[in-house]
């Protein structure tokens, strides 16, 4: 019976994968992959030789229809992306929609996402809060942050590190310089670490930095 298995990959530690995230690979027909080059590291790793195929921001449009006749025809793929788990700003929702549209099966697994970590970490609530995942590079984007002045739960962001400075300057400019944040970076991985305290402190201290990895920000909601 056809089925799409959404499936979650290590955020930076090879360790933190499942053991049944691990047998579905080497089960499945096909392995939908972010870029090939980067998870066949993590499939020689774990001795998975299943075919791999592309599907990614660039493709994804136009190979939709293809995957779904052969998700209809019986074939059983694995969705992964370079980090973390599909759909979560990465590649995958136009799949998952097109299978849920044409009721083909769907079993997503549980594991790693850089943002619950991050949040738990902060020291912020987490009963409530809200993922805004990366904001827009140019056009809509301080009207996005505009539009989350009042937000009393705890915010979470991704940004890349050319930007972190700039993100981290419209929040001072728009929440003040006194709201706390906490900023993590390379979660699960040798450099990884966490600076807590008032926008303009870590603003600071991050602009002594040289900046690299993905980043996560989480922003004290207003009090």
């Amino acid at each position: 019976m056809s089925k799409l298995y959404i499936i979650p990959t290590p955020i930076g530690n090879l360790g933190d994968f499942t053991l049944r995230a691990v047998d579905l690979l080497k089960k499945v027909d096909i392995v939908l992959a972010e870029d090939t080059r980067v998870s066949k590291k993590l499939l020689h790793h774990y001795d998975i030789n299943t075919v791999m195929k592309a599907h990614h921001q660039f493709n994804e449009h136009r190979e939709l229809d293809g995957l779904i006749a052969k998700l209809k025809s019986g074939t059983i793929f694995a969705l992964i992306s370079d980090a973390g788990t599909p759909c979560i700003s990465d590649p995958g929702f136009l799949l998952v929609r097109e299978c849920v549209k044409n009721k083909i099966p769907i079993e997503t697994l549980p594991g790693a996402t850089a943002m619950i970590p991050a949040l738990v970490n902060s020291g912020f609530p987490s009963d409530r809060f809200i993922f805004e995942g990366f904001l827009p590079a140019k056009k809509g984007r301080l009207t996005r942050i505009k539009s989350l002045i009042n937000e009393e739960r705890t915010m979470i962001f991704y940004e890349s590190p050319h930007r972190v400075l700039k993100t981290l300057t419209s929040f001072i400019e728009f929440f003040s310089a006194a709201r706390n944040v906490a900023v993590s970076r390379e979660i699960t991985k040798l450099f990884e670490e966490t600076k807590r305290g008032s926008l303009i402190e870590v603003h600071e201290y991050f602009s002594k930095k040289k900046l690299k990895g993905e980043f996560v920000i989480v922003l004290e909601g207003k009090k």
